[in-house]
């Protein structure tokens, strides 16, 4: 990895880094967290929750609105 950084004149990064950037980018524009662990190859998404949970778009705003409209519907 370090060779090619080299070649193509980037910043030194390790492949891990990649990685981490990948998952990150997923999980912060709202893809089901699942679905990133299944490509990370987590065996259980709980290890990518704990440690991409910051990542993952949490918007408080309207949840209060949000349940209210569904108990109006039962």
């Amino acid at each position: 990895m370090q060779h090619l950084c080299k070649q193509v004149k980037v910043p030194k990064i390790r492949f891990h880094d990649l990685r981490h950037t990948h998952a990150s980018l997923l999980l912060n524009s709202g893809v089901d967290p699942v679905k990133v662990a299944a490509r990370l190859g987590h065996a259980n998404p709980r290890v990518t929750l704990e440690i991409y949970a910051h990542l993952i778009p949490t918007n408080q705003d309207n949840v209060a609105e949000i349940f209210e409209d569904i108990m109006k519907r039962k």
